[in-house]
């Protein structure tokens, strides 16, 4: 018989709510690898659901869990160490195909399967945070608490832990975790018998063991398994970190062929090349490479090889250097100097280390600097100037085809980050960007009508002479130089295309009859599309056209969301003539996912709520405040957080550090202010009256002085974060890391507030009905972080922010009172 305590299990919980986390978003890098990130956003979004499901399943069982909270707790503990590891490794067995869910009636069967596995490890977390605070309802400040420094501080051990181990060995630490928090507590209670603890730790140290380890099961239509499939393909070295899975192959008998861009015209050969797959997919290549520079002539037949022809010995910045073909193409045309920018060190790593041998230790060449930094977080601390801005083809063709980066932001591709590349130029310099081609036109005319805006807001009056667009047949490439072309740069380009067989798109001074020469399409989109853009009716063109073709800012950075809602009917007619491509799976996906979440919420919380009232769940003129008043907050606590995550990537020049940062120190700052509140609860409960007492529930229990705080400070933010960041990054990375965690501090310090006082007022006046606070509250936080996307994609995300500033204020005007 488990004898219990007086005191919850808090280092327990911690444990557990950092397991959970660091789960969650384990499970979005390893499904990332095994499918792709829009259906691992969509599973793993509602898997989350079970959050919400726990408040339900604890609000039904609650009279037979009286008495039992330790060993009911210590059972879902363990239960998510078991599951977690067992789920995710069945769920990979499942065949589904997220390529055929349009058209194959199985496949949204075997969605579901996925989905309702992933469910329950967070499920039986729920169930003991859930608990916790259900059993501990005067100590509920310190248990939450605990929960978020606990989460925080998972977050940020398993980004780190991700540097040193595979992501499949990080989820078997994280399932240990579980089985280990439910030893402790066990410990904290001094429970007796010892030998239940001493077995859950003896679980945790098999799942920790090379007999628990799995292999990933990725899907067959990526990349990297479309590649191990031909004949002597091998795999030569993989490795991982949170910023990707890189596997190396090479195909001795059918041998890579990866140069985007280049022409049909082509004479050389291209030579013997190995291939860089990050998350299965996204391909790079690493190029032999001898110090003969004769042998990368293939390079000049690219179109990215244009500003070579007009520039002379030029010095160069590479934005996204991948496995070094830019940086080739730089040396072949003799470039002055090399700055080149890669995110990932593991990828220098194999350039440099692995296969240094095969690439002739490219990025240690004596011309050629390499950095590993956020390209545009490198930009803007940059003060250097160059005559040639180049900025990398790095995307997968298949999976922009197939719009999966629709919700991917991608701030290089923004109104001012092509503000900051003109501002980095020499005189006389240009800022090169190729794009792959889709048709009808979307990158290349969303990429000119930026380079448009940028140059306008920069004071030029007419844009179209500093414009040049070619393509080939399946790259356009744009340049953008910061004075006029010249008649000369004019007639080099002409000789260029014509040499290579590329068309023109737009130069200054084009004729109708100089477009869709070689590579031939239906009309000449391209170059009327330049055309209209240069335009009077420029904006009467964007918002005419069938895509969305505005351009991308820092604020709205969803440089490749080109769907529009009143093309749609006419896209889904086309997808049974091979009009697939023209749908953006990313976006549709978020779509489907926030009416699953809205459906199952109402299915697993509203639903039993309202047809329980004959049980007492539902108090006429007080139920229906605390579920507005739960849904309010956690729905603007994630819109806040998820909104300072995108503004501070700006800042922290790298989107880990963001993640890291921003949410550990949200997490951790608002469960510390989860335990401020709670001690002046304490105060004024034994130092008034109990009148006194009651207007402290109304006024300041969470008071609408806290939203006050909250949202003076939240606004304040968005208005003065931009210039301050302007101002403040030139400083180093080991003073804006600590600048960033005291600029979020009072923010999140005031956002832990509402939720614990809130259940201390649930508590007081309906103590039944904390299960279901808990539930409503996890249920919102999924929906508010699929539709945060969705408003920061249609509105940005300063409007994300002020919708979270007015939630908290209604919140505070609907918590019940007197």
């Amino acid at each position: 018989m488990l004898r219990t305590g007086p005191r919850p299990p808090l280092f327990s919980i911690a444990l557990l709510s950092g397991a959970a986390l660091a789960y969650e978003i384990l499970l979005m890098r390893l499904f990332s690898i095994i499918q792709w990130h829009h259906f691992a956003y969509m599973m793993i979004s509602l898997a989350l659901l079970g959050y919400g499901a726990s408040g339900t399943f604890l609000a039904l069982t609650r009279r037979w869990l009286d008495g039992r909270f330790l060993l009911v707790y210590v059972f879902n503990a363990a239960l998510f160490g078991i599951t977690a590891l067992v789920c995710f490794q069945l769920a990979q067995t499942v065949p589904f195909n997220a390529l055929e869910v349009l058209w194959d009636p199985r496949q949204p069967l075997w969605l579901l399967l996925i989905f309702l596995l992933l469910f329950i490890p967070f499920f039986c977390v729920a169930n003991c945070i859930c608990l916790a605070f259900a059993e501990f309802s005067r100590q509920l400040h310190r248990v939450y608490c605990f929960d978020l420094v606990g989460a925080g501080a998972g977050a940020l051990s398993i980004i780190g832990l991700l540097f040193f181990v595979s992501p499949s060995t990080a989820l078997q630490i994280v399932a240990a975790s579980g089985l280990f928090s439910a030893a402790l507590a066990l410990r904290e209670y001094g429970a007796q018998p010892r030998w239940p603890a001493m077995v859950l730790i003896i679980a945790a140290a098999v799942a920790l063991s090379p007999a628990a380890g799995f292999s990933l099961q990725v899907s067959q239509f990526k990349g990297l398994s479309q590649a191990l499939r031909v004949l002597d393909a091998q795999q030569l070295d993989q490795r991982s970190s949170p910023l990707g899975q890189l596997t190396t192959v090479a195909s001795p008998s059918v041998p890579f062929r990866h140069t985007p861009g280049m022409s049909l015209n082509t004479p050389s050969r291209i030579p013997e090349q190995l291939a860089v797959f990050t998350d299965a997919d996204s391909l790079s290549v690493l190029t032999r490479f001898d110090g003969d520079l004769g042998k990368l002539a293939y390079l000049d037949y690219s179109s990215s090889a244009l500003p070579y022809h007009l520039l002379d010995q030029p010095k160069i910045l590479v934005l996204g250097a991948g496995g070094g073909a830019d940086v080739l193409q730089a040396l072949y045309h003799d470039a002055a100097s090399i700055d080149a920018v890669e995110l990932n060190p593991q990828m220098v790593e194999l350039v440099n280390r692995r296969f240094a041998e095969f690439t002739g230790g490219l990025y240690r060449l004596p011309r050629v600097t390499v950095h590993n930094s956020e390209a545009r977080g490198f930009v803007t601390a940059s003060a250097g100037r160059y005559d040639l801005v180049q900025v990398a083809l790095l995307d997968s063709f298949s999976a922009a085809s197939a719009g999966l980066y629709a919700l991917s932001e991608n701030y290089l591709y923004t109104r001012e980050a092509f503000s900051q590349y003109l501002q980095h130029l020499q005189p006389g310099g240009i800022l090169s960007i190729t794009r792959w081609i889709k048709t009808p036109p979307r990158d290349a005319l969303k990429m000119f009508a930026t380079a448009v805006e940028a140059l306008e807001h920069s004071g030029v009056a007419d844009a179209g002479r500093q414009l040049v667009m070619i393509r080939s047949w399946n790259t356009a490439t744009l340049l953008v130089k910061n004075e006029a072309f010249s008649d000369d740069d004019i007639v080099k380009l002409k000789a260029f295309c014509r040499e290579r067989w590329f068309d023109l798109a737009y130069y200054p001074g084009i004729t109708a009859g100089e477009a869709n020469r070689y590579n031939q399409l239906p009309e000449a989109w391209f170059y009327s599309g330049a055309g209209q853009l240069l335009g009077a009716d420029r904006a009467a063109y964007m918002d005419g056209y069938k895509f969305n073709i505005r351009p991308a800012t820092d604020d709205r950075p969803y440089f490749s969301r080109f769907l529009k809602w009143r093309t749609l009917p006419e896209l889904l007619a086309l997808s049974e003539r091979g009009g697939m491509p023209l749908l953006e799976w990313g976006y549709l996906v978020l779509i489907a996912t926030l009416a699953v979440a809205l459906l199952v919420s109402f299915l697993l919380v509203l639903l039993p709520l309202w047809l329980g009232r004959g049980r007492g769940w539902w108090a006429a003129g007080l139920s229906w405040r605390f579920m507005a008043y739960f849904a309010a907050i956690g729905t603007a606590f994630m819109f806040v957080e998820i909104a300072f995550i995108q503004k501070f990537i700006l800042f922290l020049h790298h989107p880990l550090y963001a993640v890291a940062v921003v949410l550990c120190a949200f997490l951790v700052f608002a469960g510390l202010g989860s335990l401020v509140s709670a001690r002046w609860r304490n105060k004024y409960e034994a130092s008034t009256s109990d009148a006194e007492v009651a207007r402290w529930h109304v006024n300041l229990i969470p008071g609408i002085w806290i939203s006050a705080s909250i949202g003076g400070l939240a606004v304040l933010y968005v208005l003065l974060l931009p210039g301050l960041f302007s101002e403040l990054n030139h400083l180093s990375g080991a003073f804006r890391l600590p600048l960033s965690i005291l600029l979020i501090a009072p923010l999140a310090f005031l956002m832990g507030m509402p939720f614990p006082l809130g259940l201390d007022v649930v508590s007081d006046k309906l103590p039944h009905w904390i299960p279901w606070a808990w539930g409503i509250n996890g249920c919102a936080s999924v929906v508010s972080a699929i539709l945060a996307t969705l408003l920061a994609i249609h509105l940005g995300f300063a409007v994300v922010v002020m919708v979270a500033v007015v939630l908290y204020v209604l919140a505070a005007l609907v918590l019940p009172r007197g």
